[in-house]
Order: C-alpha cells, then structure tokens, then sequence
C-alpha cells in the first residue's frame, strides 16, 4: 500500500494559504493517497480562521493537478470504481465548500479530474500555455462529478464538444468562454496569482464568506428566492462588524 502523501501548507502573514500538490507521476498525475490526504488538509486548513485565501498549486514545473491516474483506475471494477471516484468527489467538494475563496494556479496540460478540481475552485488564473480538456470518452469512461460544472461555466454548446469529443481547449478560448478568469504569460503566472490573493486577503473574511456561500445560493435557489435570501445576508453582515469598519474607513478617507 502506497503512504498517503503529506500535505503540509503555508500561511503567510496575510492568511494567505498555500497547497502544493506533489504529482506522483509526470504532469502532476495523481492517484488516491494524494487525493486522500490533499482532502484531508484542505478540511484541517477549513478549520482555521486564519486563512482568508487558499491557493492550490502543482508543483512540476509550478503545474496543477493534470488529472488522474489512469494506471489506477485501468484495475478498476465497478465497486473499486465507486469508492475512487467519491474519493475524488469529496476532494472536489472540499475545495467548493471551503470558507474562504480558491484560488487555481493552472500551468500546462488540466484534464479530466485535473480540470474538475480547478473547477471546483472560485477563481482559476492560467499561463498562456494552459491546455484545458475532459478526455474521459478516449478511455472508455463518462466525465463524471464536477464535470457538471462545465456546462455552467461555458455554456451547453462548449460543454457538449469537450465532454463529446474530449478535445482540449487553449488557455485563450478558455478565458473567452469564462472557464478561467484571467490568462498570462507563463513568467507572470505567480505575481497574478498573489496579486489576487493578497487582494482578496484584504478584505474583510466575513464579508468574503458571506459572498462565497451568496453565490453557492444562487445556484441552487430560484431567482426570487436567491433575492429574498440576499436581503437576509446582507442585514447579517452588519452583525460581523465588517461594514462599520470599512465603511467608515472609506468615509473618514473622504473628510478634508
């Protein structure tokens, strides 16, 4: 049995978190134990009210996660099928329900399981070299899971192609049809990314969760109802003290 690989983050002075998935094999392909224990850190960094902002990176040459192990699921039978795929559910869960935002640095080739878990995250930012693909069909299996996200992202006709053909897609159509957020050129990709993180650490945390879970909201409710709900969170927020703060700050830089 392979020993689950540690993960063991970094926060910075801001509450800036830091992932680095170590890949087991080339282009960051990982199998259960590093799915099993980088879900396991991502719920022990969840418990933290430290963390403002949680950057989940690869480490190959600063790459993501490029998917996952086809050596280990090509042993697969349908029960052993079931228990992997929930594992990678529950990684995909873990990063779209944690508190505070996500960030995905995404560099190089994100397919299948790969691309699920950036799409799991709030926020993806890519080197121009990103290529993007959900080639499940070519090897016999649907793409499943947070692969629902993708219609939402990109809209149904983008989505049929990709999870019909399992073409990949570049960094710059990706960016077109709202699948990442920003694109750069590969020397730039770490200052984008913490640029936004120290941005977002800026804020106010409360408001940042309260946002988060809104837009979690949002998708599942109907639109009247994602409104009725809006007015409940927004008198919340007045009990975390956040809007006082900030807003007399603001008002205190407008005095002469």
């Amino acid at each position: 049995m392979v020993t689950p690989t540690p993960f063991v983050p970094v926060i910075d002075a801001d509450g800036i978190a830091t992932l680095v998935v170590p890949g087991e094999k080339s282009l960051n392909i990982v199998g259960t134990p590093a799915i099993t224990a980088l879900t396991a850190a991502i719920g022990a960094l969840g418990g933290n009210g430290a963390v403002r902002v949680l950057v989940l990176r690869g480490s190959r040459d600063g790459n993501f996660i490029g998917g996952a192990d086809i050596g280990e699921m090509a042993a697969l039978a349908p029960e052993t099928a079931r228990t992997f795929i929930t594992g990678l559910k529950d990684l995909c869960d873990a990063l779209r329900h944690f508190q505070a935002p996500v960030i995905a640095r995404l560099a190089g080739w994100r397919l299948g399981g790969g691309l699920e878990v950036a799409m799991a995250c709030d926020l993806r930012i890519a080197s121009s070299d990103t290529r993007l693909g959900m080639p499940e069909v070519r090897v016999g299996i649907p793409s499943v899971i947070h692969a629902a996200l993708l219609p939402r992202l990109v809209g149904q006709s983008l989505a049929s192609w990709m999870l019909l053909t399992g073409e990949t897609i570049d960094a710059g159509r990706a960016f077109a049809h709202g699948l990442v957020h920003r694109v750069c050129a590969a020397g730039e990709l770490d200052a984008a990314v913490m640029h936004t993180a120290r941005e977002l650490a800026a804020l106010g945390p409360a408001v940042l969760r309260q946002q988060k879970a809104l837009l979690a909201e949002w998708q599942r409710l109907p639109l009247d109802d994602a409104i009725e709900r809006s007015v409940d969170a927004f008198a919340e927020a007045f009990a975390t003290g956040e809007p006082q703060l900030h807003m007399g700050r603001f008002l205190n830089r407008r005095r002469p």
